[in-house]
């Protein structure tokens, strides 16, 4: 594995108020062993199939909804999957795996890693987290009759370290906040480095656009942008009479990537008599809109895509970290097959649009490409060669 940068977004490395996860490590996960990741504000995971660029991006998802709470068993349906292959189990039948990563923000780097057991049972058997050589929480397995693990933080009192037991099915530094008073300085720091790992895991957005399921008459609802972009429609129901500058953009930017001549990306009801129901359409100016139907799967990716780059959380199905205030936050992007179907036009297009708005701060995206050439001449893009 080696990791080039090509080109840098100084602007929202220097914004220490957003925390950010800037490392993914893969110590012993499906095909990975021992792997650290750097991330920056636009990250391309780049590798034949095979290399492991679909795992990383599971990884760093699975970090994200222990971090926002989940169950162990909720975000590992099939943890025997993550097991490294050829992982022998030891004397008790045991196997697992272990990942991490590193977020930078006001703490400095904090670091968290995770070490999972998947045979016989699932459950957390380690967790540490860490800043500045500084062990802030420790757990470890010790009676495995009982379903939780010992866990131990930094006090920094006249006790230095607390101890108390923990479920073996959820993030202890997710849970750390309920348990931790933030009456000594070393209670605070404590405090103040879950929540960086915490805010920078929760802010996630996993997308992968389907284009099937774009193409038909959704219901209008929430107008939350679901994961496979199946409710584009009822999205841009929504999103073009709320933000007219960003609907500028989108139209904008799905001009230079749909064949033909674009004045509008909208919505409209459905002309089949289906109550309630909005279909997308692109406005030519020239007559007849074109349903978003008759769109090649390309355009639709493309299109979707955009879309998210161009949004917030306030439209994605998203669950952001309430008790922060949205200007401290950063959104996350997952995107696995980020080039899938795209043509070298949009390919390209979609990564100048990423980077533009990655350096703004306010957005990142991690991607997966089978190849990463194409993106050489644009600026902010990190990418990480996977080799297999």
């Amino acid at each position: 594995m080696t990791a080039s940068s090509l080109g840098t977004c100084e602007e929202t490395e220097a914004r220490p108020d957003r925390p950010s996860v800037t490392e993914l490590r893969l110590s012993a996960f499906a095909a990975h062993r021992r792997a650290a990741f750097p991330l920056g504000p636009l990250s391309l995971f780049a590798g034949p199939s095979g290399s492991g660029k679909s795992s990383a991006l599971r990884a760093y998802e699975a970090l994200a909804r222990l971090g926002g709470g989940a169950e162990l068993g909720e975000v590992f349906r099939d943890p025997v999957a993550c097991v490294p292959q050829r992982a022998r189990p030891d004397a008790q039948r045991r196997r697992g795996f272990r990942i991490g990563c590193t977020v930078d923000g006001p703490e400095g780097p904090v670091r968290l890693d995770v070490a999972v057991q998947a045979e016989p049972e699932l459950r957390i058997v380690g967790e540490r987290l860490t800043t500045g050589g500084r062990t802030l929480l420790e757990t470890a397995l010790r009676d495995p009759s009982r379903r939780a693990v010992q866990a131990a933080w930094h006090t920094g009192g006249s006790s230095p370290v607390t101890r108390a037991p923990l479920p073996d099915d959820r993030l202890g530094t997710a849970l750390l906040p309920l348990r931790v008073a933030g009456k000594t300085d070393g209670q605070r720091q404590v405090l103040a480095a879950a929540e960086q790992m915490v805010v920078a895991l929760r802010s996630v957005f996993t997308c992968d656009p389907q284009p099937r399921s774009m193409r038909t008459a959704v219901p209008l609802g929430a107008g939350r942008l679901l994961s496979g972009c199946d409710n584009l429609a009822e999205v841009l129901w929504r999103t073009r009479s709320e933000c007219g500058r960003r609907h500028a953009l989108l139209v904008d930017a799905v001009r230079a990537g749909c064949v033909g001549p674009v004045h509008d990306v909208l919505a409209e009801r459905s002309a089949d008599g289906m109550a309630g129901t909005v279909r997308a359409v692109l406005d030519r100016g020239d007559g007849p809109r074109t349903p978003l139907g008759l769109l090649g799967d390309g355009e639709l990716r493309y299109l979707a895509l955009a879309l998210v780059l161009l949004t917030g959380p306030g439209v994605l199905e998203v669950d952001p970290a309430g008790e922060v205030p949205a200007a401290l936050q950063t959104l996350t992007v997952l995107a696995d097959g980020f080039d899938r179907d795209l043509d070298a036009r949009q390919r390209e297009g979609l990564v100048r649009l990423a980077a533009r708005m990655c350096e703004r701060g306010h957005i990142r995206l991690v991607g997966a490409v089978s190849d990463a050439s194409w993106a050489a001449g644009v600026g902010g893009v990190t990418v990480v060669d996977l080799e297999p």
